[in-house]
């Protein structure tokens, strides 16, 4: 292919780099949970309250000291609220946070009546003010959600504190309240109501403003979140997916996950020139990209350039995951991240595929056994299916997904049948004699989407659990064998996570480390299928080809990791049914095999 980037034998390595610059906005964050947390202290526990400045302040109106107490105690949980966006550099923590450190300054002396306590308040204050140009990174994508797990969050971490507010008095405290009075109090103090607690001088003043603030923190963020205008994430528009296609139609055939950038729950930048682009979805702050750049070669890095740039203005962390060896190269050349194999992909080549031989006979022997049973195959294009055997199939794909969540991302393209995607594949199983049910005689669908003119990518696989095992490696095989009249000569099958560890470990010579990584992967393969993908895969002797996810630093890849799961449905955190909005386009489960593969 013109403008092709020469891969190197390798992409397992770091790119070395030179010193890095101090992170102003790491540690001034972290600085600005540590004043929080002083500032809890203050308001909590009486003890911080003696210092040399006591005598001072006593000049104030007493009744200030326990609103100050409150102050105290507000200023410090919104400073730990705003100190992971300090971290990631936006505008709006900065903002809150040097409106809050003069108010928790003035609460701690007036409160604490100490000088250090202020000073280290305006010590930070100075370095906010110094570097405010580093704090400029935009909002990130959120909707009306964030508010109900904001009140979720908030109403137990001020019950929690409440009750150190109301245990941290115990000499002034009047008789032996049980915990469900303790609890009572707590609950009352929240919503601003006198509980059955009472303290000696005006330590119930104290407590009383101190709930009553924690109540009304947790109800001025609860309403901020829900009634600020909303950022909603990106879609792919009608122009940009238009675009895409065209790019695709030109240079598709270079990646098996081209096709997949055409997901409508991702976005896109292009290069200046447009003939390249990078697509992407944001989750919990990370910027995820999946497979290849789209376009010409010579493009791509200008694509690249323009996903840095919007990753600094956003403060979100950059990654790609499953790109190729020639894809890794150039990001890592473009942008000084560094790359690591993640897995393999399987790729069957159409012409070298036969049943025929002792390796394939387990599959030969299954396919024979189940078209004994009465099934039969069709494989054809998706513009080739009536608009009610489209319906048909797709209720039967939602029916049959196995589990409540749908999955899938990067390999995924999150529809089947629509009239877009005409050049797709499905290959469906039916068995005649069956009794027709509400999908009629169908049991099993596969769904392909187009790599270039002349291959095919797996999408999905779905199968009715009251279907004879063994459909998927039937509509693998039937597939295969009508590729050739549908002038398809390759198709990718799915991606093995860690494959090459799982080969190796298993081989006579093993040492003891890759002994333990393979034991650990067939561990963690009871809930991320890691070991069942790969084995399923090997049946159809496939060349494997290496996939990588590229990253920024090592300390990264926990949160990269979480996001990837999250994106791809592994890690979700339901909604109550009643509060669920059906999305418009439901994503596939993409490359799931099922329980029972055999």
């Amino acid at each position: 292919m013109s403008g092709a980037v020469p891969a190197r034998s390798t992409l397992v390595r770091r790119i070395p780099r030179g010193p890095r610059p101090e992170n102003v906005p790491l540690l001034v964050g972290r600085a600005c949970a540590l004043v929080g947390l002083l500032d809890i202290a203050a308001g909590v526990f009486p003890r911080f309250r003696h210092s040399r400045m006591h005598a001072v302040a006593e000049v104030l109106p007493g009744a200030f000291g326990p609103f100050a107490a409150a102050l105290s105690l507000s200023a410090g949980v919104l400073l730990l609220l705003l100190a992971h966006g300090l971290k990631r550099r936006k505008r709006r923590a900065w903002r809150a946070a040097v409106a809050l450190l003069p108010l928790g300054a003035v609460a701690q002396f007036t409160y604490r009546h100490s000088l250090l306590g202020v000073l280290i308040s305006l010590a930070l204050l100075a370095p906010l003010l110094r570097h405010r140009d580093e704090f400029a990174a935009l909002p990130d994508p959120r909707s009306r959600w964030r508010a109900l797990a904001n009140f979720v969050l908030m109403a137990a971490g001020s019950l929690a504190l409440g009750l150190f507010v109301v245990n941290a008095h115990p000499h002034r405290m009047i008789g032996d309240p049980s915990l469900a009075d303790r609890i009572t109090h707590v609950l009352y103090g929240l919503f601003g109501v006198e509980g059955p607690l009472d303290y000696r001088g005006n330590t119930s003043w104290t407590v009383a403003f101190s709930l009553g603030a924690l109540g009304l923190l947790t109800a001025v963020t609860t309403i901020y979140l829900a009634f600020r205008p909303e950022h909603p994430a990106a879609r792919l528009t009608e122009d940009d997916e238009t675009h895409l296609r065209a790019l695709l139609a030109r240079h598709g055939g270079r990646d098996s996950l081209g096709h997949f950038a055409l997901r409508r729950d991702k976005a896109v930048v292009f290069s200046p020139s447009g003939k390249a682009a990078v697509t992407y979805r944001v989750v919990s702050g990370v910027m995820l990209a999946s497979g290849d750049p789209i376009g010409d070669v010579e493009a791509w890095p200008g694509a690249i350039e323009r996903f840095m740039d919007e990753a600094r203005a956003h403060s979100w962390t950059p990654a790609v995951m499953g790109c190729s060896e020639t894809g890794g190269e150039v990001w890592t050349r473009e942008t000084g991240l560094d790359a690591l194999e993640l897995g393999d992909e399987a790729v069957v080549d159409v012409a070298d595929f036969s049943l025929a031989g002792r390796a394939m006979r387990n599959v030969r022997q299954m396919v024979k056994r189940i078209e004994r049973a009465g099934y039969e195959t069709r494989v054809r294009r998706v513009a080739d299916l009536s608009d009610a055997e489209l319906d048909r199939v797709r209720r039967a794909a939602e029916a049959w997904r196995g589990t409540d969540t749908e999955r899938g991302f990067s390999m995924a393209l999150g529809r089947v049948g629509d009239p877009a995607d005409g050049d797709c594949l499905i290959a469906t199983a039916h068995k005649q004699d069956a009794e027709p049910g509400e999908y009629g005689d169908l049991k099993a669908v596969l769904h392909f989407v187009p790599w270039g003119p002349d291959g095919a990518s797996l999408d999905l696989m779905r199968r009715d659990r009251a279907a004879d095992p063994g459909m998927n490696e039937l509509l693998i095989v039937a597939a295969l064998q009508a590729a050739p009249k549908l002038g398809i000569a390759r198709v990718s099958l799915n991606f093995a996570m860690f494959r090459a560890a799982l080969a190796r470990g298993e081989k006579i010579g093993a040492g003891p480390v890759l002994r333990a990584w393979r034991g650990l992967l067939v561990f963690l393969s009871r809930w991320f299928q890691i070991e069942s993908l790969y084995k399923f895969n090997a049946k159809f002797r496939p060349r494997w080809e290496p996939r990588f996810v590229v990253y920024r630093r090592s300390a990264d890849l926990p949160r990269i990791g979480f996001a990837a799961m999250q994106a791809e449905g592994f890690v979700t955190v339901p909604l109550p049914r009643f509060l669920r909005r059906r999305s418009p386009s439901r994503r596939p489960c993409a490359h799931q095999v099922p329980a029972r593969a055999a």
